[in-house]
């Protein structure tokens, strides 16, 4: 299934999309896509429904983050090594692990806002899991079970915040409008394989990303395993799992970087695509 939440924001309504691309509403049966909505079995009895039943939503209704109520957005860092490489670092012997405030949180085409007296806004396109049962000290073996979909992201980062103000990662990761998410949440049971997946990022047209998941360094059942031996991963938690080579960071012969007025398109293996128009602050 595709799961969507569309509606202006705060105010998000859900729906899926059917197999002939009609987007459906939802709301008579859900009160929204969140934590409690989550689970195999109400993912197992939406599946069952005959959508072509529910009522078909009208227009081009902007599209929300596919996942309400998130608790929290945990991001592995430098999980591809030709990212890794382009930013001049050795490739971690473990997963390096940041946070996302919830706060970043933003529709797949929503306006990316960029912070006042900002001059290094980099984009990031991700694959991005979503946890469908609650994950503590888990093995790898069991790790893809509490996963309940797939979703495409934008880890936006502003990389002087991130690099030169010092302390950790999570101020050049967390401003406003810098995880945007979707355009649907795809259950598990349609991602045959999370590992095998096309992602690409394009600016103003000019494709500047270009990889694939089968290049992780750590793979989804290790990333899983590993954050939940430091904190219980939750139904409705976001985990980023890295981005491929080709950031404004790492361009050549100079780094470039975001500015008003750019356009960013995004895509990835059956999770859609996004576009984003960048704004001042």
């Amino acid at each position: 299934m595709k799961l969507i939440r569309y509606g202006q924001p705060g105010a998000e309504r859900p729906g899926l999309l059917d197999r002939e691309g009609v987007l459906r509403d939802l709301s008579m049966l859900l009160p929204d896509l969140g934590p409690a909505q989550l689970n195999p079995r109400t993912l197992a009895a939406l599946a069952a429904i005959d959508a072509t039943r529910l009522p078909a939503v009208e227009g081009m209704p902007r599209l929300g983050c596919p996942v309400g109520g998130v608790g929290k957005i945990v991001c592995v860092g430098l999980n591809y090594a030709d990212h890794a490489a382009e930013a001049g670092m050795q490739a971690p012997a473990e997963p390096v692990l940041f946070m996302k405030a919830i706060t970043s949180l933003s529709g797949p085409n929503d306006d990316v806002r960029i912070p006042p007296g900002s001059f290094k806004t980099d984009w990031e396109v991700e694959l991005g899991l979503v946890i469908g049962t609650r994950a503590s000290h888990v093995n790898e073996a069991a790790a893809l079970q509490h996963v309940a979909g797939y979703v495409l992201a934008n880890d936006v980062s502003e990389r002087s915040y991130q690099i030169e103000r010092g302390g950790q990662w999570v101020k050049g990761k967390s401003y406003d409008t810098f995880a945007p998410i979707g355009p649907w949440l795809v259950t598990a049971d349609e991602v045959a394989d999370p590992h095998a997946l096309d992602l690409w990022l394009e600016v103003n047209g000019q494709r500047v990303q270009n990889g694939n998941t089968r290049n992780f360094i750590f793979g989804l059942p290790q990333v899983i395993a590993y954050i939940s031996q430091f904190m219980t991963l939750e139904p409705g938690d976001i985990v980023l799992t890295g981005t491929p080579a080709g950031v404004g960071l790492g361009q050549k012969p100079a780094p470039w970087f975001l500015k008003p007025g750019d356009v960013v398109r995004l895509g990835a293996t059956g999770l859609g695509e996004q576009r984003q128009v960048c704004a001042g602050g």
